[in-house]
């Protein structure tokens, strides 16, 4: 497992998002990506997870596919991303590693974001 500090993980997920095919990241509206270290007792139980450890990241919002012509009439908070830092860096031996993973983990929930669901985002390769 490498030992990376918040700050420059995060500044791996900005270069990560930065990656993205500009034809996804100019798609992407009113969404925030954050970093926590473990997902939170709620998420687990809700998720049904063996243990906090088991998620490394997580798209939560209203998927683009699923909002009506009213989505948006009124103010909407962002939908959110977060990646869950001390789950993904244990995956990882080196910081290429984590750069690696940030950008799989990211491209899987933005998947998300678009509608499409654990079997659509495996066969297309995510």
């Amino acid at each position: 497992m490498v030992q990376l500090d918040p700050e420059p993980f995060e500044e791996l997920v900005e270069h990560a998002f930065v990656l993205l095919p500009e034809k996804f990241r100019s798609a992407l509206e009113n969404i925030a990506v954050l970093v926590e270290d473990y997902p939170t007792d709620e998420i687990v139980r809700s998720m049904k997870l063996p243990s906090r450890h088991h998620l490394l990241g997580l798209y939560q919002g209203v998927p683009l596919t699923k909002r009506g012509v009213w989505y948006g009439t009124s103010p909407v908070g962002p939908d959110k991303i977060t990646l869950y830092r001390s789950n993904i860096l244990s995956l990882c031996r080196t910081e290429a590693d984590v750069g690696k993973k940030i950008y799989e983990v990211l491209v899987h929930e933005i998947g998300h974001y678009f509608g499409m669901d654990e079997d659509q985002i495996r066969k297309a390769g995510f």
